[in-house]
């Protein structure tokens, strides 16, 4: 399902009622209020002192009230145009939510964390489309960030951008390099994992000067299995020791902080720049565990 296009749907529907009701509808109703009123005024003159309203200003009032109501089906299109309109700019254009569906990037991110995801640190993009329109800052290495899977752009997908267009990017025997240069790991205390029930290696990584936390068991074999058929999939070399590849220009490489139970571009290869969605920041709930809370790395 197309939220964004669904959204951009009652958007345009309820703006067209929106603008209906102002130039058509509204000043229709005044004049049959104005009407209702001045025909009121003119029975009260007819029936004399004598059987006049009690209370003629509170009828007026109640008459033109009614003449002004909206119609049922204007009540609601045109007026949840507003509301719809703000939540389809700022979804579109500041911030959007999303829910962590699997555990690819645990310990970062855990199964039912929501987040939300920053959509002009990138540069703007156009809703439906996703064509940049503001060019905003370069992806970084260590970004954790979301895109639509290039194997079907229905589905969104979170990951850590490891490899930049003509990074060369190394994972050898379960060791990350970059460049040449190894990824420095700093072992830290068993992660608990709550979704497998049972204790996991815990890593500090080191990206750039930028630090988080990964899961690598040692024992796990290094080698890809599965790996699939994508575009610029001559640009990795896959051996018994892992996968060595050079990112292609406009493209990026994502793993996730699990790394070995995790299907990321080891797998299904790179992410296109016309792909990525916005860069994820916060977690502003997660109900098994109000201590997520908060921003992350």
């Amino acid at each position: 399902m197309n939220f964004a296009l669904i959204l951009f749907v009652l958007v345009v529907l309820t703006g067209i009622a929106w603008v209906a009701d102002k130039l058509f509808f509204v000043p229709r109703r005044r004049l049959a209020a104005d009407a209702a009123v001045a025909e009121f005024d003119r029975q009260q003159e007819r029936v004399g002192e004598r059987f006049a309203d009690e209370n003629p200003a509170q009828t007026r009032a109640k008459l033109r009230d009614e003449k002004l109501r909206q119609p049922w089906w204007l009540e609601y299109t045109a007026s949840f145009f507003p509301v719809i309109l703000v939540v389809f700019v700022v979804r579109s254009f500041v911030v959007e939510p999303f829910k962590i569906p699997s555990g690819s990037m645990v310990p970062t991110l855990l199964v039912g964390d929501f987040i939300l995801v920053n959509k002009f640190d990138y540069g703007l993009r156009l809703p439906i489309t996703n064509t940049k329109v503001t060019s905003g800052r370069p992806l970084q290495r260590g970004d954790v960030v979301v895109f639509r899977y290039p194997k079907d752009e229905s589905v969104d997908y979170i990951k850590r951008v490891i490899g930049l267009p003509g990074d060369v990017v190394s994972y050898q025997d379960k060791k990350l390099t970059i460049n040449g240069k190894a990824v420095p790991e700093t072992p830290l205390p068993d992660f608990f994992d709550e979704e497998r029930i049972g204790y996991a290696k815990q890593f500090e990584e080191d990206i750039n000067g930028r630090k988080n936390r990964i899961l690598n068991n040692p024992a796990v074999p290094p080698f890809i299995v599965g790996a699939e058929d994508y575009p610029y999939r001559n640009n990795c070399n896959y051996n018994d020791r892992g996968v060595i590849c050079t990112v292609p220009p406009g493209n990026y490489f994502m793993m996730g902080d699990n790394r070995d139970n995790s299907a990321d571009s080891r797998y299904w290869g790179f992410v296109p720049d016309a792909n990525i969605v916005g860069r994820a920041f916060f977690i502003w709930m997660n109900f098994s565990n109000l201590k997520r809370i908060g921003s992350f790395e």
